[in-house]
């Protein structure tokens, strides 16, 4: 039978069965033909489970062809070789097997002396890595040979195909960075061509190899994976993610293509897909409203059937980024549901974690306290990486504060003092220099003195705060350095860009609470956001501002 001919009825067929009938009609086929037959069985009795009918491997029809595979493999076309080789695979035939030996084995002497296109290197590489994993010692071979050829006209294939060989051969450390520079070159003409696949799978290949400096590249994959987004599976999406954060790539277009697929798609995500689109959303310090409003909804649903890990991923950004969704009352009556079910299940920091990410938006775990300050789960916090570290003692300290201003009815167990710190710095967003110099210019102009102002100043209450001004019982400002007949404290909060969700007026969490405390401390808080003083172009504009703000009862006297 004529080959195309052949392959239009092959393609017409919907199970093995009538494959293999198919084939017992035929009296000579090639091997491209029967290499041909044995990827579609493949393609049709292999699943995520395994193989569909184990009995097909005793088929008559099914080890005829594989026994012509197994004794005729070097007169095989290199097509056919590698084609029987990668279906077989898929089937799960033994690698032991006679059949297996005698095909590895012509494919390894035909690698060696040089008989192999980029197409069938990377086919036979593709099979490699499945039968054997990224230890196979002819990887290395493969890829000395690919540095030899010329790779502009390899198909997106054969490009996503040397990616996942450099991606195991590199971790093997093994250098092939002059071949990566090229196949990135190569990759960035066809990036728009590529498919979601193919995007998802090269931009993991470039987070594991470490390419940094291919700057044009991960754009260009970046900004095309914004198509793709509804066409994504779970394992792909997570993969473009993770890349986004390891880049560090913010693309409006991007999180408004998250915004318009993940509240529809949500309820068939897989948990651990919503948990990287909460990662993403947090450490980019994106609010989206339309997406945290959705993930609220669905943990209310569904949390029961999230593992413990997945559970803060949901909520922790909500604090983080200072959000409270309409369904909050609901969201946080489940989680403390959750929480009294399952509290024992939790490893000790992310239980802390999730729990300071509560009492940044006002959400008291009171029930829950008594564990966090209690020596045992301290030791166990103690014991597992990072430890006691500065981070979690600030974030203990924290809630101990939260508790002590907040709950003043909490009679639990308190935070021993050796837990607590004697500053939050860790937990501050440090300040805007370039704003800061500014506001300091301007009080100068207002103040007339240095003395009358302090800057990052440390508190008794673990605060700093970024200034602080002094009055009198009249209303007068005192010298900063004085300690006698302080009537009030102002403290100024200096709020930089990075104190702020992305694009968004919206307070970060940290930020929030700690002017929340200040105020509760008895400091009057004086919130300067670049927003208000960015437009302003000079210092007596400045100075004329922050008299409103700190002084609005006596604006004008120092005109």
């Amino acid at each position: 039978m004529d080959e195309q001919l052949f392959f239009k009825k092959l393609n017409s067929l919907c199970t093995s069965k009538e494959i293999l009938y198919f084939l017992s009609s035929l009296e000579v086929m090639s091997d491209t033909m029967a290499s041909g037959a044995l990827q579609k069985i493949s393609e049709l009795e292999v699943d995520d489970n395994g193989l569909k009918t184990p009995a097909l491997l005793e088929n008559e029809v099914f080890r005829a062809l594989c026994f012509q595979f197994e004794f005729e493999s070097s007169k095989l076309s290199n097509t056919g070789l590698l084609n029987a080789l990668q279906a077989l695979i898929k089937l799960c035939i033994d690698p032991e097997s006679t059949l297996m030996t005698s095909l590895l084995s012509e494919s390894e002497e035909r690698l060696g002396r040089g008989q192999l296109t980029a197409e069938h290197l990377c086919a036979l590489g593709e099979s490699l890595l499945e039968l054997e994993g990224p230890s196979c010692a002819m990887l290395e071979q493969i890829v000395n040979h690919l540095q030899e050829r010329d790779i502009k006209s390899w198909s997106p294939r054969e490009i996503v195909m040397v990616y996942k060989i450099l991606q195991v051969t590199v971790r093997e450390g093994k250098g092939w960075q002059s071949l990566l520079n090229r196949l990135n070159g190569v990759t960035l003409r066809a990036a728009s061509q590529l498919s979601p696949n193919f995007v998802s799978v090269i931009l993991n290949s470039l987070v594991a190899l470490h390419q940094t400096r291919a700057v044009l590249l991960v754009t260009a994959l970046c900004k095309h994976s914004v198509q793709h987004v509804p066409y994504f599976t779970d394992h792909e999406l997570v993969n473009v993610l993770e890349a986004f954060l390891y880049f560090g790539q913010k693309m409006q277009v991007f999180t408004e293509a998250l915004e318009r697929h993940v509240p529809k798609s949500l309820h068939t995500m897989h948990p651990q897909t919503v948990s990287k689109v909460m990662q993403y959303c947090c450490k980019m310090m994106i609010l989206s409203k339309p997406i945290f409003d959705a993930v609220a909804e669905g943990f209310i649903s569904s949390a029961e059937r999230l593992t413990t890990d997945q559970i803060a991923a949901y909520i922790i950004p909500f604090g983080t980024l200072n959000y409270l969704p309409p369904s909050a009352s609901f969201l946080f009556r489940k989680l403390e549901t959750v929480l009294h079910t399952r509290l024992s299940h939790f490893q000790p920091h992310t239980l802390l974690n999730l729990l300071h990410s509560c009492v940044l938006i006002q959400r008291y775990p009171i029930n829950f306290l008594p564990k966090i300050f209690s020596p045992y789960f301290l030791q166990k916090l103690q014991a597992q990486p990072p430890g006691l570290n500065r981070v979690v003692m600030s974030q203990l300290t924290q809630l101990f504060l939260t508790v002590t201003l907040e709950c003043p009815f909490y009679e639990g167990p308190k935070l021993l003092s050796k837990y607590q710190v004697k500053a939050f710095p860790t937990l501050q967003s440090p300040l805007d220099v370039h704003l800061f110099k500014r506001v300091k210019t301007g009080l100068l102009y207002l103040l007339k003195k240095r003395i009358y102002f302090a800057s990052e100043v440390s508190t008794p209450y673990f605060y700093v705060v970024d200034i602080e001004i002094k009055l009198d019982e009249e209303g007068f400002v005192l010298p900063a350095a004085q300690l006698e007949e302080v009537h009030r404290r102002i403290a100024l909060c200096v709020d930089g860009q990075n104190r702020f969700c992305a694009h968004s007026h919206n307070l970060l969490g940290e930020e929030a609470i700690k002017q929340r405390h200040l105020q509760l401390l008895g400091y009057e808080v004086v919130q300067i956001p670049f927003f208000e003083i960015e437009s302003l172009q000079n210092t007596r504009k400045i100075a004329d501002y922050l008299h409103k703000k700190i002084f609005p009862c006596t604006y004008g006297l120092s005109n």
